[in-house]
């Protein structure tokens, strides 16, 4: 029986950290970009050695903005990997010059340790293990072969079931007891890695969330392997088990009795089924059975820049938010403003579609009704909170001056759109700080001010896109008469749907952007 570890799985809050840690400092190569198979709108970036062996590596799953998690039991808890113990030394020079948080060097298991955190504050441990030999070290300009990561060394495992969790998977996936000290009983596999699992009765539960280890995959010699593996759980009733095949190799999922996440991959086809090796991990993968346009699927999700690449830094502003940076930009932007049930990435694929060249920024709601995120909150479904409306306005004038000076927007060739909720709130800041947004177009929208105050929005351009059959249209008028009555240059027009967007919307506000913006 093949064991070892595949491929341990994380989940990140901020991608683009998470990317300067484990490429540009650790030196491992990203070797593959996927949209999640659960989740086309969440990336899932893979790192590896240079071939992208089974057994190095580490993957993590972009929860951009989401919330932490808390590491407890039935959970695994640290990563480990391989280095040369000579290399100690370097590693440790290393993190202090990066100022990477770290503690050691100390002796586990006879093995010198650096334990550091990543930037979600995951533990990742450097263990120099001897006489260790990776199958292909990725070497960078400033890491040498004889300092490089070679592989995964291990992980541990939170559990209060410590014999219970050993014995379920030495039992089933080949790994045998080698030595116990300190609460920890440490299992070694077949390719020399370690699963350390440690007796953490009494301690907290676990709760996922960005900062956390998802699961631990371990090695399948084949798809028939699998398959066999679920009919003995099945058997055995150790609890439900899923299947998948994830394109780059055949799982199945399990929970050990502690309650941690365990994934047993195949090692074919392997990472370069669709990439030749040298361009691993440049393109873009989207699992065909979510049947999404893929350029829908990748303007939603997060965009990072490898080390060397030029990049967009985010700034840390009043409101969450993303920013998308074109290809080509061309000196435009569009500010998009979500509906109620919508966040900082739904309105995206409209945006790229509008305007392919432009700079998108979209920022998410800070109130909360209902459990969702919106600009503001509402009392009724026509009353609103104006206390509410008028801070979280301010808020966002803020936000816009921060942002036009951080990403280098140009207000005068900036649109701002809005939807639904995003569109009332893009009304309301017209009329509280006039001259902050010159064009708009507002889908779906309707005056949410209660009282109406002086200002003079001369050279303001304002489209309104009204649906025929929207419950909410006849509140239309009301925003189109206050705008046009301070001096704006509004248009409403109606488009035959309901309160939802459709194939119509998107080409009016074309080619109303192309007469206003060009």
């Amino acid at each position: 029986m093949t064991s070892g570890i595949h491929h341990i799985t994380a989940i990140t809050r901020k991608i683009q950290a998470n990317v300067d840690f484990y490429v540009g400092f650790l030196g491992l190569r990203l070797v593959k970009r996927t949209a999640g198979y659960e989740d086309a709108d969440q990336l899932h970036l893979l790192y590896g050695d240079a071939a992208a062996s089974p057994g190095s590596l580490i993957t993590f799953l972009a929860w951009e903005d989401g919330s932490p998690g808390r590491v407890g039991l039935g959970q695994p808890a640290e990563i480990a990997l391989a280095i040369k113990p000579e290399a100690i030394g370097f590693w440790l020079t290393r993190a202090l010059t990066h100022n990477i948080t770290l503690t050691g060097p100390a002796q586990e298991f006879g093995e010198p340790v650096l334990r550091l955190k990543d930037p979600d504050g995951i533990i990742v441990k450097l263990v120099g293990e001897a006489d260790v030999a990776g199958s292909a070290p990725h070497v960078t300009k400033d890491i040498a072969a004889a300092d490089a990561i070679q592989r995964i060394r291990g992980a541990t495992i939170f559990s209060e079931k410590p014999a219970e969790t050993a014995a379920f998977i030495g039992g089933h996936f080949g790994y045998r007891q080698v030595a116990e000290a300190d609460g920890i009983t440490r299992l070694a596999g077949g390719t020399g890695d370690v699963l350390d699992i440690r007796n953490a009765s009494g301690f907290w539960t676990s709760a996922p969330g960005t900062g956390t280890i998802d699961h631990i995959a371990l090695r399948a010699p084949d798809r028939a392997t699998v398959e066999a593996m679920a009919e003995r759980l099945a058997d055995e009733d150790a609890g439900d088990t899923n299947m998948h095949d994830r394109t780059y190799f055949y799982s199945l999922y399990v929970r050990e009795p502690g309650g941690s996440l365990l994934e047993y991959a195949t090692d074919a086809p392997g990472m370069t089924v669709d990439e030749p090796l040298e361009t691993l991990g440049s393109k873009l993968f989207v699992p065909r059975h979510f049947r999404a346009d893929p350029v829908d699927v990748q303007a939603r999700l997060p965009q990072f820049a490898l080390p060397g690449e030029e990049r967009i830094t985010e700034r840390d502003l009043p409101f969450i938010h993303r920013v998308h940076r074109p290809e080509s930009p061309d000196g435009t932007a569009v500010v998009l403003l979500h509906g109620t049930g919508g966040n900082e990435t739904s309105l995206l694929p409209f945006g790229v579609r509008l305007a392919p060249n432009a700079v998108l920024l979209s920022p998410r709601g800070r109130s909360v009704d209902e459990g969702y995120p919106r600009f503001f909150r509402r009392l009724t479904t026509v009353t609103f909170d104006q206390k509410d409306l008028v801070g979280e306005a301010e808020a966002f004038a803020a936000f816009m001056e921060g942002a036009n000076a951080a990403y280098g927007l140009d207000p005068g060739k900036t649109l701002f759109v809005g939807y639904s909720n995003g569109a009332n709130m893009i009304g309301a800041v017209m009329q509280l700080h006039p001259g902050l947004i010159r064009n708009a177009l507002l889908l779906r929208g309707m005056n949410v001010l209660e009282s109406a105050p002086t200002v003079d929005l001369s050279g303001t351009n304002v489209l309104m896109l009204t649906g025929q059959s929207d419950p909410y249209g006849s509140y239309a008028a009301a925003l189109e008469t206050r705008l046009a009555a301070a001096g704006a240059s509004v248009e409403n027009r109606l488009v035959a749907a309901g309160h939802e967007l459709g194939a119509a919307d998107l080409d009016l506000a074309k080619a109303y952007r192309e007469r206003i913006i060009g």
